[in-house]
């Protein structure tokens, strides 16, 4: 398999706080990278590092390597093409003030995208898969912060796909989802993984035996195992501490 994310001897300080203590991992094209642990194991920090937004906490001190289609991405000359090679998906839907269209094609437009039969297909093929476009076909001019909150984490999925991105990142998605709408983007990105790499970072266990292909368990900012999915949630991983996550015996 191609790995599209390489993670060596990864560690990452907030002042005196130790929030990732030198980690090593990959993610594959074609698969799904399941993060999974306690709160505060380092998981968010993990994502912030792959894309650099680790780079707007002040108090922040990475060491080690983080690769991105092979390229070191701490030596990367723009930090902005980097980012527009990773689309970012976070907990609580963030819509802009603007139309669904226009949200979807924001994006494309600030990279000098101007064609409107281009922009229409984009916004349509984005809409396509994040399961929205049946919803907002009709009424593509009004205001995406109008959406339900199922609907508007839908746009944010269909507005992180509009530049095209080699790596989606979501981070808890389904917290203020309902489980049906949830259900919906695990059927998306369950196809969108035949295209892009996906790192998926849950609290809910269950979700990340669904839909990863391997998963990183991480507890207090340690990675305590890497492996495929059958073997994380199997009879028996390599770390005692793994199956009694994964069991719900804490957490």
């Amino acid at each position: 398999m191609q790995k599209t994310i390489e993670i060596e001897n990864l560690s990452v300080n907030y002042g005196k706080h130790n929030a990732i203590d030198d980690i090593s991992l990959f993610a594959c094209k074609g698969e799904i990278l399941g993060v999974i642990g306690p709160a505060n194991s380092g998981k968010t920090t993990f994502l912030k590092c792959i894309n650099r937004t680790i780079d707007f906490t002040s108090t922040s001190k990475v060491n080690g390597t983080v690769k991105v289609g092979g390229e070191n991405v701490r030596e990367m000359t723009s930090v902005h093409d980097l980012r527009r090679r990773i689309g970012m998906v976070f907990p609580l839907p963030v819509g802009l003030p603007l139309t669904i269209y226009d949200n979807v094609a924001y994006a494309p437009r600030m990279a000098g995208v101007r064609d409107k039969d281009e922009l229409d297909e984009l916004v349509e093929t984005c809409l396509k898969q994040s399961a929205l476009w049946d919803e907002v076909k009709d009424r593509l001019d009004s205001l995406g912060t109008k959406l339900s909150g199922g609907q508007q984490q839908r746009l944010t999925i269909a507005r992180a796909l509009s530049h095209r991105p080699e790596i989606l990142c979501l981070d808890e998605f389904s917290i203020a989802v309902d489980p049906v709408t949830t259900m919906r983007i695990e059927d998306v990105l369950v196809e969108l993984k035949k295209e892009i790499t996906i790192v998926l970072v849950t609290n809910l266990v269950q979700q990340a035996r669904r839909l990863s292909d391997r998963v990183a368990f991480m507890n207090q900012s340690k990675l305590v195992e890497f492996d495929e999915v059958d073997t994380i949630f199997g009879e028996n991983p390599k770390e005692k501490l793994t199956f009694d996550y994964v069991r719900g015996y804490f957490g």
